[in-house]
């Protein structure tokens, strides 16, 4: 059994052992000194009400209220716009266990991974496990895998189309979490062929079982009833539902691409025993990136994912407190000589991902054969 690739991290770098230990207390002593606990609060409890509503609202409405195309259009909008949020601001704090010390609590909000027509064992494997453990690392974080026509690593193979890349990537980015509707059948093949899902203590088959349930009762309730109960032919039916997904990838990509794909954002690659040149801590803050770090709106609307550092070093803190801890973190990482790497604005953090984008579009930049 070939199971889950594993690299090791290891530096003869003081500051960088140093570190790790150093921000983790640091923080600990923030939250005991507060005397509050690192899981959500009911800041995140009425944001989990407004992200589901506005995925849930629209969607009756469509079903009870004969209403024009246009209106509908405008609905399936907010549709995407709450998938998105659903994902960013509920699903991802709780698959990573941070919304609440109650593991039925994560286990049910996390559920609402479905509501965007996914997977949740599949993404535990992908991004808690895969991305967060090896992040920017090419062949072994899938994330900054190579994406049809999208080059993401300095490493991966070149082709002429993506010299253009910097202007399709975005209409590209919109077909993320379609594409997972198919890619998620593949991806679970993978793992079960690995061993991953039984190394996991799962089976390869109930997986496969409750995944294809799942994906046909999501398509049932958001084409179906659609279908049964409104006016809109079947191809209104299905622009409105690639609309709705365009959004919501179009949204999800920005973000998680504006937190790893910039500047000054490290793709280091292990030698050849397999051996990262970094204590795992430091690791994780020379692959991120924050950004927008004084927009309360973004920050909100994001789930606190423009404080990526934050949330690498620190999955199981829910992301209500990365503001908090954000100035902590930055501190303790410049006391010991590491870079934090912060784009003040979003628009500086997409102009600096849409100059990696030509960077990597560029032939020179390919050290495959």
């Amino acid at each position: 059994m070939e199971g889950m690739k594993t690299l090791k991290f290891a530096t003869s770098d003081k500051n960088q052992q140093h570190f790790a230990a150093a921000v983790r207390k640091n923080v600990n002593d923030y939250f005991r000194e507060k005397g509050i606990s690192p899981t959500a609060n009911y800041a995140m409890v009425i944001q989990t009400l407004v992200m589901l509503s506005l995925y849930i609202v629209p969607f009756v409405l469509i079903l009870t209220i004969p209403m024009n195309i246009w209106v509908a259009l405008g609905l399936v909008i907010i549709m995407g716009l709450g998938t998105a949020g659903i994902g960013m601001s509920v699903m991802h704090d709780a698959v990573h266990g941070s919304y609440s010390r109650k593991e039925w609590v994560n286990k049910m909000f996390g559920s609402t991974m479905y509501l965007l027509g996914s997977n949740v064992f599949n993404w535990k494997v992908q991004h808690n496990l895969l991305h967060h453990t090896n992040t920017n690392i090419d062949g072994f974080d899938g994330d900054i895998d190579s994406k049809g026509p999208i080059r993401l690593s300095h490493s991966a193979p070149y082709k002429k189309f993506h010299r253009y890349q910097h202007i399709h990537a975005f209409f590209f980015y919109g077909l993320m979490t379609l594409s997972k509707l198919v890619q998620d059948f593949t991806q679970l093949a993978e793992y079960n062929k690995t061993g991953i899902t039984r190394q996991l203590k799962r089976s390869p088959v109930g997986e496969y079982i409750k995944m294809v349930a799942l994906k046909l009762l999501y398509l049932f309730i958001f084409i179906g009833l659609t279908l049964f109960f409104t006016d809109f032919t079947w191809w209104q039916v299905l622009v409105g539902f690639v609309i709705m997904h365009w959004t919501a990838g179009f949204i999800l990509s920005i973000i998680f691409q504006l937190a790893h794909v910039v500047e000054g954002a490290d793709q280091p690659m292990p030698n050849a025993e397999g051996v990262v040149d970094a204590d795992w801590a430091a690791h994780e803050l020379a692959t991120t990136s924050n950004f927008g770090r004084n927009n309360w709106l973004l920050t909100w609307y994001v789930g606190g994912l423009n404080f990526q550092i934050e949330h690498h070093l620190f999955p199981h803190i829910c992301h209500v407190h990365y503001s908090a801890i954000s100035p902590i973190v930055e501190k303790t990482a410049k006391e010991h000589g590491l870079n934090y790497n912060l784009k003040p604005r979003f628009r500086d953090a997409l102009r600096s991902h849409i100059r990696m984008l030509k960077v990597l579009g560029r032939p020179q930049q390919s050290t495959a054969a």
